[in-house]
């Protein structure tokens, strides 16, 4: 199953004090979804934003929020997140001691349940897993901070997610996140990818830019 390219700007790489227009410029600009990065300093080494910030940005934006949670543990932030607006929250198998159990509760929340794999987690680690992901992402970074170079060896990692997917017959997403330009998003999306997240990439220039930068990273 083929799917149109999706692209989600990261906030992470957005101007903080002027959060609400960055995230109506980049819906203006042809953004796909917002991908909101959690992080609590403790599971990855930096701190970001949370629910509250979640919650603010909600009335902005008809666009999906595609919230990725670097906490641990992460089970007792699910509510939190779901009830400020998110409608993917993704979750790391090691940010929590039963990620099965992780994924049914975001599924009862009425969200969609994503999966992240670390550079070094295998996608083995999907095996009793695919029939509650709507969506996998695949960390081409390590997690943590913006900026980062991609990291060659994940698209053999997109490959084999990629063949597991289809052979699942599921709808789930897959999508890539670090170090993504317009070079690394030809790769990612060769080898499999039909979602990238981008933050440098997408907010490099001003506003003026993120449509030219959106439809860049597309291929076009």
């Amino acid at each position: 199953m083929t799917k149109p390219v999706r692209i989600a700007p990261s906030i992470l790489s957005a101007d903080f004090a002027r959060l609400g227009e960055e995230v109506r410029a980049i819906e203006a600009a042809g953004a796909d979804w917002v991908h909101i990065d959690v992080m609590d300093g403790h599971f990855v080494p930096n701190i970001s934003m949370g629910p509250v910030v979640v919650k603010a940005l909600r009335p902005v934006t008809t666009l999906p929020f595609d919230v990725h949670l670097m906490i641990s543990p992460v089970d007792a932030y699910l509510d939190a997140f779901a009830e400020a607006g998110a409608d993917t929250i993704t979750v790391h198998p090691e940010a929590g001691p039963h990620i099965h159990r992780s994924l049914q509760h975001i599924k009862s929340l009425g969200k969609r349940a994503g999966v992240v794999l670390n550079p070094g987690t295998p996608a083995k680690m999907l095996d009793y897993l695919m029939d509650l992901a709507d969506l996998i992402l695949v960390m081409s970074v390590n997690p943590g901070f913006g900026g980062q170079s991609f990291i060659p060896s994940q698209l053999r990692k997109i490959e084999a997610i990629r063949t597991m997917i289809d052979k699942s017959g599921r709808d789930i997403d897959l999508e890539v996140d670090g170090g993504i330009d317009p070079e690394t998003a030809k790769a990612a999306i060769a080898a499999g990818a039909d979602a990238l997240v981008a933050g440098t990439a997408t907010f490099k220039g001003g506003p003026d830019h993120y449509a030219a930068n959106i439809r860049a990273l597309r291929g076009g």
